[in-house]
């Protein structure tokens, strides 16, 4: 009895000292998380808070390359651009049936002002809330939905381009419930993408021209045209000047919208192409951003595997860098600050060094590309700023001007 006696006494000592430690090591982990900064390597132009909590995330919706799902699987992936780009989570979107292909998606878009993210395919559009990584609402509209929406930045309308249709459907942002149907066969025949201005008064709509809609009266009120059909494009953030790239040009054409005329026309220097070489979108270049602060264009080269990048403070733009990346880029954008650019081959590029500082990759380890990927910056779990998915400058002016 004695021996036993004494083995239960050693053995509650050990347990009391072993919950010591575990409560000392709790309280160091504890204390070690709270220590931890929320974006240790970008601080501006955000004030470091002690009791708020900032987190800025790369959202990368997949397939976004075609249908290859190689390049990330499927659905919503989510990266921690504070935290080098490590892989947060994977939101599910569709439950594809093994016997049928997957949705690729064609666009992306999100508010902070509706809180939530929008994620288009050629058979339906959805939205997901991005406090709680759920899908809300899914919209067919016509049957004929949708290529790459665009909400409004009041987050107050979706325009979203049909897929057969000359036409984009005009929605309410928190319901996705249809207000109008905007008929544009006469202006754009071939909806494709679409880019609002900063301050909400037009909307630029693409394919193969541009044309300019009132966001007021929901009508075309201009249409340019470029030397070529038009693909990927950006504009100022006065909406003064759009950038395109164009079938058969390695480059970009500038247009000035006041006079609705090109006024520069762009080649890339010191690389060539050949048709072969542009198999996925078919032309040389398609991939175009502006920085936030409108002094530098970026340009994707599909057919030689490259980023070039333009100083815009001049004009015509003057080629400046050319920066290879790990796929050919067919989509380029910006982080909400301009701190980080991120080309479609899943590289993340330092817009200040013009050095690639990483590569996306998912929870097993596949590289990751996508076409349709953005930023969104949450304060106590909230989203209170989200990127463009086209990069456009933010120097602020009024679009009529």
């Amino acid at each position: 009895m004695k021996r036993i006696g004494s083995a239960v006494s050693t053995t509650c000592l050990f347990i009391l000292a072993s919950a010591r430690v575990l409560l000392h090591g709790q309280r160091a982990v504890n204390a070690a998380q709270r220590d931890i900064p929320d974006r240790p390597e970008q601080v501006e132009p955000f004030q470091r808070r002690s009791v708020n909590v900032k987190r800025d995330l790369l959202y990368v919706a997949v397939p976004g390359r075609r249908q290859y799902l190689q390049y990330g699987g499927i659905g919503v992936l989510v990266f921690d651009a504070g935290r080098h780009f490590q892989f947060v989570k994977r939101i599910p979107t569709w439950d594809t049936p093994a016997a049928q292909e997957p949705q690729s998606i064609h666009g992306i878009a999100a508010s902070p002002v509706t809180g939530l993210l929008y994620i288009s395919t050629n058979f339906e559009l959805a939205a997901i809330d991005l406090k709680t990584d759920k899908m809300v609402w899914e919209q067919t509209y016509d049957g004929d939905c949708c290529d790459r929406v665009a909400v409004s930045p009041d987050g107050k309308l979706l325009y979203v381009p049909t897929v057969e249709r000359p036409s984009w459907y005009v929605a309410d942002a928190v319901t996705g419930k249809r207000i109008k149907k905007l008929d544009t066969k006469a202006t754009v025949n071939n909806p494709h993408n679409t880019v609002f201005s900063l301050d909400g008064s037009r909307v630029f709509l693409s394919g193969p021209t541009v044309g300019i809609a009132d966001t007021k009266t929901n009508t075309v009120v201009e249409t340019i045209q470029f030397g070529n059909s038009v693909r990927p494009f950006t504009i100022n953030g006065r909406g003064s000047l759009v950038f395109a790239n164009v079938n058969g040009l390695l480059g970009f054409e500038v247009a000035d919208v006041a006079s609705g005329k090109v006024i520069h026309r762009v080649e890339v220097n010191g690389y060539g192409w050949s048709k072969e070489r542009t198999t996925e979108h078919n032309c040389p270049t398609h991939g175009i951003a502006l920085s936030p602060d409108a002094k530098e264009l970026w340009v994707g080269d599909v057919a030689n595997g490259f980023v070039h990048v333009f100083d815009a403070t001049v004009m015509p733009p003057k080629q400046i860098k050319s920066i290879r990346t790990r796929s050919n880029p067919s989509w380029i954008t910006f982080g909400i600050d301009g701190k980080y650019v991120y080309p479609s081959s899943g590289d993340v590029i330092d817009a200040a060094t013009k050095q690639v500082v990483g590569g996306l990759r998912d929870e097993i380890g596949r590289q990751v590309e996508s076409e349709k990927l953005l930023e969104v910056l949450f304060l106590d779990g909230k989203p209170i700023r989200a990127a463009d998915q086209i990069g456009i400058g933010m120097v602020r002016g009024t679009a009529a001007n």
